[in-house]
């Protein structure tokens, strides 16, 4: 039940000397990174259409409202339904665990381009995608990268869940069979290792990155 210390940090040191721990990083960040990007691109289409059109933004934004106050793991039982016990339905959980809150980020990031922005930009003659390309997109980076700090946070829980209780060689799943064969010391690295590298993710990539995004655009000193 309470394994001793020393034999938890054996039990990493030989999970990543044989390669089982490595792999199962491989496989859940593999996993991670094309739900994470499906994610990106429909939550920045989703929040262009909530801010490009009211009729979307009274309908769909109140719905995506609605659906970011449920957890990803509820999802599951549809996901099982609707694709099987497979790797497609864990896609499915990290896809829907980040959209609405990048689809949120980008919005919000779309609707408090300053007006001076926009005004100067239609008085130099952009319009229509360009006007979008050159003005609205780089003035909503710093929501935007702040969005996929937050939806980077849900992904990664969603796909410890999925994996927990799904199928496929992660994270998710060596922790369970730790369970399964009551080896609490397997259970308790594995937990290590999903808190090490988020924290990693975090920190050295997200947290850096919108660091700099706010002391380029003097929303934070140097």
């Amino acid at each position: 039940m309470f394994p001793p210390l020393t034999q938890v940090f054996e039990t990493l040191f030989r999970g990543l000397i044989d390669g089982q721990i490595l792999e199962a990083i491989f496989n859940s960040l593999g996993r991670l990174a094309v739900g994470f990007l499906i994610a990106i691109t429909l939550g920045i289409f989703f929040g262009y259409l909530i801010w490009r059109f009211k009729f979307v933004d009274d309908t769909l934004g109140f719905l995506i409202t609605a659906l970011q106050s449920i957890p990803s793991i509820v999802w599951f039982p549809l996901a099982i339904v609707w694709f099987g016990l497979n790797n497609t339905a864990i896609l499915f959980i990290v896809t829907i665990g980040a959209t609405w809150t990048m689809t949120v980020s980008a919005s919000t990031g779309f609707k408090n381009v300053p007006n001076l922005y926009q005004r100067v930009g239609k008085t130099l003659g952009s319009s229509g995608f360009h006007f979008v390309r050159t003005v609205i997109f780089p003035a909503s980076i710093p929501h935007i990268i702040t969005g996929l700090r937050i939806a980077w946070a849900f992904a990664w829980r969603a796909l410890m869940a999925g994996e927990l209780l799904g199928a496929g060689q992660g994270l998710g799943q060596l922790l369970e069979m730790g369970r399964a064969l009551g080896r609490m010391d397997l259970v308790i690295s594995v937990m290590i290792v999903i808190a090490v590298v988020g924290t990693i993710m975090d920190n050295a990539v997200f947290l850096r990155l919108e660091r700099r995004v706010q002391e380029k655009w003097g929303i934070k000193r140097v």
